[in-house]
């Protein structure tokens, strides 16, 4: 079938030639579509100003022979307006993009990444929380399979005494075995209830040392794990 339709989120958009536009969307069906939206920066376009960065859409694509599809018509399915009209929000919705993108394989089906990152847009809109992004590269990284370990120590074992952080190492360490990054209490207590199901309470910190300190951590891990830096959180720092 040459046109198919899916939902999805652009997460990455790029300028090609003079009117053309490349967009990289997260569906909900067929995984990381790149595709050509023609004419789209004309004036004129009939898309209108839709195919814009964390635009939400119902799409109809024309699969081609090559990587790239053509965005053949758009409709909007949902919209977040306190996260475009918030630049600090807008910064971690940025970050929270670009992470699916370098995480997300072109073509393949994952229909949890399309659920994950319209779920922590619809989140951002609503509550403006310090961990929200730490918390989603952490849940996205233990999707990945690449989850820390959190709850003994990474090289000898010892369950006491975790007072490390080695994002190398892939976990914490204890005081006989200390690699990496100092790391409190805190901060380990929040990881460790972002990834055993107390989300909706992580979320709910309020903004101080620990926070600062759990995404200082987080990032560390997603750059050594995914070997990319998130450019998007510099950008705005």
């Amino acid at each position: 079938m040459k046109h198919y339709r899916d939902s999805g989120v652009i997460v990455r958009t790029f300028k090609l030639g003079e009117s053309d536009r490349i967009i990289s969307v997260v569906t909900a069906e067929n995984g990381k579509v790149r595709a050509v939206a023609k004419g789209v920066r004309k004036t004129k376009s009939r898309f209108g100003g839709r195919l814009e960065l964390l635009r939400h859409l119902d799409f109809q694509f024309y699969r081609g022979r090559g990587e790239l599809d053509i965005v053949t018509q758009v409709e909007t399915r949902d919209y977040w307006p306190q996260v475009t009209g918030d630049l600090d929000r807008l910064t971690k919705a940025m970050t929270v993009a670009e992470a699916i993108d370098q995480i997300a394989e072109h073509g393949e089906d994952d229909p949890k990444l399309y659920h994950m990152l319209c779920g922590v847009l619809k989140a951002l809109n609503t509550s403006n929380s310090p961990m929200l992004v730490p918390a989603f590269l952490l849940k996205l990284l233990a999707h990945e399979g690449l989850a820390p370990s959190l709850d003994s120590c990474v090289v000898g074992g010892e369950a006491l005494e975790l007072e490390y952080f080695d994002p190398a190492l892939g976990g914490v360490t204890c005081l006989d075995h200390r690699r990496g990054l100092k790391i409190s209490g805190q901060a380990l207590g929040l990881m460790r209830a972002t990834l055993g199901g107390g989300l909706a309470s992580v979320l709910e910190v309020k903004e101080g040392a620990a926070t600062q300190e759990v995404a200082t951590l987080v990032h560390r891990l997603w750059e050594f794990n995914v070997d990319r830096r998130l450019r998007s959180t510099e950008l705005f720092s």
